[in-house]
């Protein structure tokens, strides 16, 4: 039975966590995480950060197969004798950066990406695992609050963050995570999220544009999308005003303030 206490963890194994660890001590969210991930025994889960193996050993109740990456090899006895009872648990110490998932037969294979996430490679992650291919079926991961906020964002609050992820998938926050969750405490707050990946995506050409736009419309947050987009070379302020006209824009309207349909919108007239 795994205790929620670092207490109990840390004699046992003598084990002191590094500054970029911080492991999820409550057994109650990490149910959560299992019941988000919406496991079946055929599925196949790729986790990053394997930490004590104490969201590896639920995901392995619950899947087919797992695929467990953890950087850290200190964690080698703690991982090995918590998860020896697995045997559909493959333990992977390698960064995920330099991991290559055709090596773990996943490139026409589905699969789910479930992780609590260390904060410093959010970005890398979502990158990756939103923007190449193999993508997996659905994220399930524990982010920071700022970041999960800021992805499942809406007008007038809209980020490149957002709309890469919600160019992708279907983003929701689950669940409001507090710090003192996890150990080593951390500074901030974590949520839970989920993005759930499209199953049909626009053209490789139109997701080409798309980011391309968007890259120029952000170039000044602040100021007007019109200004930025010419600013960009992306056409000449009049051919832009007829444009804006037509999807009902407002000419002073500002990056953050369109949706993901408006800039679609945009991408479908601007470069076709």
């Amino acid at each position: 039975m795994w205790k929620e206490s670092r207490r109990d963890m840390v004699p046992a194994f003598l084990f002191h966590p590094k500054k970029s660890q911080n492991f999820l001590i409550n057994n109650r969210i990490l149910d959560k995480i299992i019941e988000t991930a919406y496991l079946k025994k055929n599925d196949i889960v790729l986790e990053i950060g394997a930490g004590t193996g104490i969201l590896t050993s639920r995901l392995a109740e619950k899947a087919g197969k797992v695929f467990s990456l953890e950087i850290d090899k200190t964690l080698t006895p703690i991982l090995k004798n918590n998860l020896a009872e697995f045997s559909n648990v493959s333990l992977i110490f390698k960064n995920i950066k330099k991991v290559d998932l055709s090596v773990l037969g996943l490139l026409d294979r589905k699969y789910k990406l479930v992780a609590n996430l260390p904060y410093s490679i959010t970005g890398y992650v979502l990158r990756r695992f939103l923007g190449e291919k193999p993508r997996p079926e659905v994220l399930v991961l524990m982010l920071q609050e700022e970041v999960g906020k800021r992805i499942t964002a809406q007008p007038p609050k809209m980020s490149k963050l957002s709309l890469a992820c919600q160019f992708y998938g279907k983003p929701q926050i689950v669940l409001s995570v507090g710090r003192e969750n996890f150990w080593p405490q951390p500074k901030v707050d974590s949520v839970l999220i989920k993005i759930e990946l499209k199953k049909k995506l626009p053209s490789p050409e139109t997701e080409k544009y798309f980011f391309s736009l968007i890259k120029a419309g952000f170039l000044s947050p602040r100021k007007y999308l019109i200004n930025n987009l010419v600013k960009a070379n992306i056409g000449d302020k009049e051919q832009l005003r007829e444009i804006f006209k037509k999807l009902n824009l407002d000419f002073k309207i500002r990056p953050a303030e369109l949706s993901l349909e408006n800039w679609l919108e945009l991408t479908k007239i601007i470069f076709n």
